[in-house]
């Protein structure tokens, strides 16, 4: 019998090892931040209840970081690990909840280290990332829910539902998953639905804000997204293409989870118990999320970004060992673990070989340098304070990151907002040097390929 204690030593081990892999390697290898967590960050420094892209809370969870460490690029880092380790934790107890052994429980946390959404990409702090814990969460939370039907597991569900949605939208999918759990079996979960609509209404109140602002700015984050999706010119192949291509990635990103679980299997029967509850359950907040998500391709043409799944296999790693059981030999868990440690020290090994021979990646932009020119510049011609910043999120973005003066972001300024700056509140402008040129009031430069125009008190 495998001991108890160590499987709980492993346990923590892996969490400790992944946070401090995954926060060091980057920092070590990376000039700069990568463009999603300095938009996140650009994003964070006029905080809203949205943005033009995306909703608020990887912004709200940026400026946190912020506030507290500063333009300490290693803190960052660590935040995106902090939010893995989480989704990591309830991963783990949902499993512990699911199978009476915690070895079973172990290997459903450790096979998710073949998937590259949770190792290889997570250095970039993105709304991809920043859903994790609460995807983890409320399934978490939706299981408790139904085993026990108290008060306050339906208000956490409906809590952390909520943050999820302000995180990305997609999570939409997630929620549907449940919902459809409860529905195609309504006179067994009819019990429910009492508390249900309590933590709908809980998610609904926590949500609201955003709704509002939506309505105020003409819904342009639901815009962007219908034109990263390709709705807006879909063609008739892409009903065709577009879910065969979703198909096909999704199946190469999960080989070396499938090439792993080969490793512990006995023999290939496979006979599912869908009446079991635990399995149905698991298939539906597994499987069902990626069929609505083909589904969506099918009916629309929508091209499925890649990590736009990021979240979605959380707990595939639990989904298979439920169903799996009783092909798993636990005698080759040795091989398991050697497997184990192989994707876990040469996916860092990856990408830090890639970091520091490949100079054409962002991460490699001069930004903290090139602060540190437009400050001097500034320094010599003002008296007063870089208070803001204009242009788009990276170039723009980076001056409010690492300008000590943390100087507000804004993409551009319509009349109302122009009229109403004044030189004192100190203001730089970035973008095409030919045309910054012409227009520049104040004093005007070029750190190729961008211009400055520098507007200040003298």
């Amino acid at each position: 019998m495998i001991n108890k204690k160590n499987i709980t030593k492993i346990y923590y081990l892996f969490l400790s090892l992944h946070l401090v892999l995954w926060t060091t390697i980057p920092f070590v290898s990376n000039v700069n931040l990568p463009l999603d967590t300095i938009e996140a960050l650009a994003w964070g420094s006029d905080l809203d209840w949205g943005f033009s892209k995306h909703p608020p809370f990887s912004a709200f969870a940026v400026e946190i970081f912020y506030f507290i460490f500063g333009s300490q690029d290693w803190a960052y880092y660590l935040l995106s690990q902090i939010f893995v380790i989480i989704s990591f934790i309830y991963v783990w107890k949902l499993s512990q909840e699911i199978f009476q052994e915690k070895i079973y429980a172990l290997v459903s946390l450790l096979a998710l280290e073949s998937i590259f959404y949770f190792n290889y990409t997570t250095p970039e702090f993105n709304v991809n990332v920043s859903q994790l814990p609460f995807w983890a969460l409320t399934v978490f939370y939706f299981w408790k829910s139904i085993q026990s039907n108290k008060i306050q597991h339906w208000l956490l569900f409906g809590i952390f539902s909520a943050l999820g949605f302000l995180s990305k939208y997609l999570f939409i999918y997630i929620l549907f998953a449940t919902f459809l759990f409860l529905f195609l079996d309504l006179k067994k979960n009819k019990i429910f639905l009492k508390n249900y609509f309590l933590s709908i209404l809980t998610s609904f109140i926590i949500v609201l804000p955003h709704l509002i602002w939506l309505f105020e700015n003409n819904f342009t984050t639901i815009n962007y997204g219908l034109n990263r999706s390709s709705l807006i010119s879909v063609e008739v192949i892409d009903y065709l293409l577009n879910p065969l291509t979703f198909i096909f990635k999704q199946f190469f990103i999960l080989i070396p989870f499938f090439l792993l679980f080969l490793i512990l299997f006995k023999n290939l029967k496979l006979r599912i118990d869908y009446k079991n509850k635990k399995t149905f359950f698991l298939i539906s907040i597994c499987v069902l999320p990626l069929l609505l998500m083909l589904l969506t391709s099918i009916i629309t043409g929508a091209k499925i970004r890649t990590m736009w799944m990021t979240p979605f296999y959380l707990f595939f790693g639990t989904l298979f060992v439920q169903i799996f059981k009783k092909n798993i030999d636990l005698k080759k868990i040795k091989k398991f673990y050697i497997a184990i440690i192989v994707f876990f020290f040469i996916s860092p090994a990856i990408y830090f070989t890639i970091s520091i021979y490949d100079k054409t990646k962002r991460t490699d932009y001069p930004g903290k340098e090139i602060s540190r020119l437009v400050q001097n510049k500034w320094d010599e011609n003002f008296i007063n304070e870089i208070k803001i910043v204009v242009g788009d999120e990276w170039s723009a973005g980076n001056l409010s990151y690492h300008l000590n003066s943390r100087p507000v972001w804004i993409n551009n300024l319509d009349k109302e907002k122009a009229t109403s700056i004044t030189d004192e509140q100190g203001i730089i402008y970035t973008g095409n040097p030919k045309i910054l040129k012409k227009i520049c009031p104040g004093v005007f430069g070029t750190i190729r390929p961008v211009g400055y125009c520098m507007i200040g008190k003298r």
